[in-house]
């Protein structure tokens, strides 16, 4: 069932510090281990371009060219095989059926998904599916046809924690060119202070700042999008950001070292 969409009200300010015991909230579906909730020092993103930055830094290396292999082997219209070519007009090799000449078109996904603040902590879920089994993860998923992006957003949250939430504001758009998907992220309340694991998730969790598991993380999306809330959280002010997450070729998805950050804004 489809939560409503949400009228989103003024960004709200929280404590620069944690004063409370560092205490994490545990529902388990299984008896696996789980990873250390300390973890160890990361290492720095770059901040290729960010509000505020100094003028006088030097300009990021450009990204790696990418270079698109089509899906599309045959064609959805009529079942036969497709070439790759540059159709007329267009500047891109396309997938084009070598019986009917329809061109099909390859467009990038959109993943939404919610940022659950509660107590001065943030609920986060350990994936019981591929990729990135057993890793942490904020609840998200693909926007699906006919809803909204916040009402993707609180269905995949109630799907994988089965909490119920209320959007507060947009937090992150992140793009990631090399995999073609745009993820949106929404700061989010629960409405009640009840949550267990979905069907995709192993357990949920609520972690202090301090206590975020940056090195089970699953997703370079939710690395970035967590360092970004920590830092605004301990600055005292909470800003909309965007960015590119630019992957290196061949890398796998939850190596801290695989992606840099470029066209940081924050507002």
């Amino acid at each position: 069932m489809l939560l409503p969409l949400l009228r989103s009200h003024p960004l709200l300010h929280h404590a620069a510090r944690l004063s409370s015991p560092r205490t994490r909230l545990l529902l388990r579906r299984d008896a696996l281990p789980l990873p250390s909730a300390r973890s160890p020092p990361h290492p720095p993103i770059r901040m290729a371009a960010s509000s505020g930055s100094n003028a006088s830094s030097p300009a990021p290396s450009p990204p790696p060219a990418v270079v698109h292999k089509s899906k599309i082997q045959f064609c959805p219209a009529c079942g036969s095989p497709t070439k790759m070519a540059v159709p007329d007009g267009d500047e891109k090799m396309r997938a084009i059926c070598s019986s009917c000449g329809r061109v099909h078109y390859e467009n990038p996904k959109m993943v939404v998904g919610c940022l659950v603040e509660h107590d001065n902590k943030v609920l986060l879920c350990r994936r019981n599916i591929e990729p990135a089994y057993g890793l942490w993860t904020l609840p998200a998923g693909y926007l699906e046809v006919g809803e909204s992006a916040a009402e993707g957003a609180s269905r995949e949250t109630l799907e994988e924690a089965c909490a119920d939430v209320e959007i507060v504001s947009p937090f992150a758009q992140l793009d990631i060119p090399l995999i073609g998907q745009s993820y949106i992220i929404f700061r989010a309340r629960l409405r009640t202070p009840n949550f267990s694991p979905g069907p995709e998730s192993l357990e949920c969790a609520l972690f202090a700042l301090d206590d975020i598991p940056f090195a089970s993380l699953a997703f370079s999306s939710i690395i970035v999008t967590l360092r970004m809330y920590t830092e605004d959280v301990k600055s005292g002010s909470i800003k909309f950001h965007y960015c590119t997450i630019n992957k290196r070729l061949g890398a796998s998805p939850p190596d801290l070292r695989s992606f840099d950050i470029d066209n940081h804004i924050a507002v």
